[in-house]
């Protein structure tokens, strides 16, 4: 079909998504550019609803408000306001159709001055042409750049169609309105732009509070008294009362360890001093993240039943919920709510590992469901979590170091040039004036410890237990993990963020050098010597690749993503791992030569090793150890207090781990001998391995974020 042709005194040119009417050039989005050239096709006659939607929106569910919303488009562009329709009208309970006469253009001819119509140009008639979709294109998206830079930055706006404004505004300012020795995160504006709420959590102290920042003044307020909680919180639609999640341990764990309540804080009064949180409701069996506030006493929640996550609707005053969006088909990812439009937006991802955007009321109404094109800069496993912005039909997310835009019709756009410091999606000011980022880092350093010398230990007041002195062994300001003795060898394999993405290095002790090339904003989970220690496998991007010493790899394409790669057996050529099937992540054993898997548990585990090639022994999401063999697994009974989320390590028929008092223990399988053998600092993440009588471990030293201030030109 031709891609440039006239609707009276107008040019369509379908190739650039943009309609031209006396030098003054439009941008509309492609679906409704694609409506139109529908409608010019059948110039004159009746479309129905069903008619269109199947031509422009073939295998994809949309309501017909999505119609609705391009039909709107294209009168804005054409200067109809919809009720003398003289471009496009519409016929109740049958239809659209374009009243104006349609010319074809036999070339494709640049708009100029010459060549733009007068109303004595001759116009012939669209010949009869079936009814299909417009070649699909790219839509329009405004240059963008975005980086930390003198504080020159610049961010995309769509031009409003009905006067001349410029594609762009830029940034005039870059402000660090938190720039303290603590962290901060989960930055929103209060509805009427006065007050910025986040959370502090103080390291020194090992207190985290809710607090809230007077733009103007810049005066600070703590609003809670250490609280449990570090997830997002919503303001209700006055202002007065913040809503957020309290994640905290349970009293008498059931399916999992943590329990979450919603609760509830009287702002105004917080602003006083700091208030003591009201409690809605608790959840012991599911868990519950984002609260957003919607309309009329109702909040939309994600709450996650066994590994699934829907999105559900909460009435404060009657205390019900009830489902907004979520089926076996489906599990939702990410959700945002803008009030402008009233429209929940979500991304989910369905049984076959598709992606999809979808847009529903807030009671539950389909709007649309569009499949999300993920360009090469996003590795194809990775999860978005975009928000509304002030762009046109799109939404805005951040993968680290790169910004993009989400359209409704489910085009990604790279907006942004890659940042120095890796930011989170942005969040607008109620005036769109001005945009709040969390920007920062993480630094992470490799250190060691003997755990049989007496010489290495410092004697604790209380005389139970020694505590251990660390070595610095690898070190760097970003984010050093994940190290792994070399079998047979002298070298250390571990993960890096050095060269500014996180990459495998090896190290023999005097220099360091780079093994991997992952793409930017790829994140390693995972890393394992082959038995030979010639080789490793790492989890990069949720895809497993091997690196050998002498540079060359093997990728091994899984139909699934690999989640958490928890070790490997070079010899067998099996894997064990967390895998999402289905949309749902289990525990599973790969077959690295066939690239297949057996499925030993339909729930995550927390971590797991090899005991021999036929036993496994792993924790669960109760942080329980289990041995398998047998009929069915075996509960190690000796361990059932000593679980944590900093990991173990499973080396000759001894067990070694972490308790949640940090104290480093091993348990001998054979003799069932357990021995708490040093005490451990609280800034470590999570120990990595073991050889002879010292251990690996990744310690925190700095985890630093902030909320930055982007102020808009006019």
């Amino acid at each position: 079909m031709q891609q440039q042709y006239w609707v009276g005194d107008f040019y369509i040119d379908v190739s650039r998504n943009q309609i031209t009417y006396q030098q003054h050039t439009q941008t509309l989005a492609p679906k409704a550019l694609a409506v139109l050239s529908v409608l010019a096709q059948y110039q004159g006659k009746v479309l129905s609803q069903d008619k269109l939607l199947d031509a422009v929106w073939q295998d994809v569910i949309v309501s017909p408000n999505t119609l609705q919303r391009s039909i709107a488009q294209l009168r804005k562009a054409f200067g109809d306001d919809g009720k003398e329709q003289v471009f496009i009208k519409t016929h109740a309970k049958q239809g659209y159709s374009l009243e104006v006469k349609v010319r074809w253009d036999d070339k494709s001819t640049a708009v100029t001055e010459s060549t733009l119509p007068s109303h004595s140009h001759e116009q012939t008639i669209a010949s009869e042409l079936p009814v299909t979709p417009t070649k699909k294109k790219r839509p329009f998206r405004p240059t963008v750049s975005f980086t930390i830079l003198g504080g020159i930055i610049a961010f995309g706006a769509m031009t409003l169609l009905n006067q001349p404004k410029p594609d762009t505004f830029h940034v005039e300012k870059l402000t660090a309105l938190t720039a303290t020795d603590n962290r901060e995160n989960a930055g929103i504006y209060s509805p009427d732009g006065d007050y910025v709420v986040f959370h502090r959590y103080e390291d020194r102290l090992c207190i985290n509070n809710l607090w809230a920042k007077h733009t103007q003044t810049q005066a600070e307020f703590q609003l809670t008294q250490q609280l449990k909680s570090n997830g997002t919180h919503t303001f209700s639609e006055d202002g007065n009362t913040l809503y957020f999640v309290q994640e905290q341990d349970c009293r008498q764990p059931i399916t999992q360890k943590r329990c979450y309540q919603l609760m509830s804080l009287d702002f105004a009064k917080s602003l006083i001093s700091p208030q003591q949180p009201t409690t809605l409701m608790e959840c012991k069996n599911s868990r519950l993240r984002a609260p957003n506030w919607l309309t009329n006493g109702a909040l939309a929640l994600l709450q996650q039943h066994n590994t699934r996550w829907e999105l559900i609707r909460y009435s404060i005053d009657s205390k019900e919920s009830q489902i907004i969006y979520g089926s076996e088909e489906d599990n939702v990812i990410s959700y945002a709510y803008s009030r402008a439009e009233n429209l929940i937006a979500l991304t989910t991802l369905n049984t076959n590992n598709e992606y999809h955007l979808v847009l529903v009321s807030p009671e539950g109404e389909l709007r649309s469901k569009i499949a999300i094109q993920y360009p090469k800069e996003i590795a194809q496993y990775r999860f978005i979590y975009p928000s509304f912005s002030p762009l046109d039909e799109k939404l805005v997310f951040s993968t680290g170091r790169q910004l993009f835009t989400l359209s409704y019709d489910g085009q990604i756009e790279n907006v942004s040039l890659p940042l120095d410091e890796p930011m989170g999606s942005p969040s607008f000011h109620p005036n769109g004036d001005r945009i709040l980022v969390i920007k920062g880092f993480y630094d992470r350093d490799i250190a060691s410890f003997s755990f049989t010398q007496s010489d290495t230990f410092t004697e604790q007041p209380d005389k139970t237990i020694h505590q251990a002195k660390l070595d610095i062994i690898e070190r760097s300001i970003s984010s050093e993990g994940s190290a792994v003795f070399q079998p047979n060898g002298s070298k250390l394999a571990f993960r890096s963020q050095r060269s500014g993405i996180d990459q495998v290095w090896i190290s023999d002790g005097q220099s360091s050098q780079q093994l991997s090339n992952f793409a930017m904003d790829s994140y390693i989970e995972g890393l394992i010597w082959a038995k030979d220690g010639k080789s490793i496998m790492a989890n990069s991007a949720k895809e497993l690749y091997q690196l050998s010493l002498d540079d060359s790899s093997q990728h091994f394409s899984f139909p699934v993503p690999i989640e958490q790669l928890f070790a490997w057996d070079s010899e067998q050529q099996t894997a064990l791992a967390n895998i999402r099937v289905a949309g749902l992540i289990k525990f599973a054993e790969l077959n690295l030569q066939e690239l297949t898997f057996i499925t030993l548990q339909e729930t995550p585990v927390n971590w797991a090793q090899y005991a021999n090639t036929r036993q496994i022994i792993y924790t669960d999401q109760l942080d329980r150890f289990w041995h398998t063999g047998g009929i069915e697994d075996t509960l190690i009974d000796a361990l059932i207090t000593q679980g944590s989320d900093k990991r173990f390590v499973f080396k000759n028929n001894t067990l070694y781990g972490i308790n949640e008092q940090f104290q480093f223990w091993r348990y001998n399988l054979a003799n069932e001998q357990f021995e708490e053998l040093t005490q451990l600092p609280k800034t470590l993440d999570y120990l990595t391995d073991v050889r002879g009588d010292a251990a690996l471990i990744s310690m925190r030293i700095n985890a630093k974020k902030e909320l930055a201030e982007l102020t808009l030109s006019q």
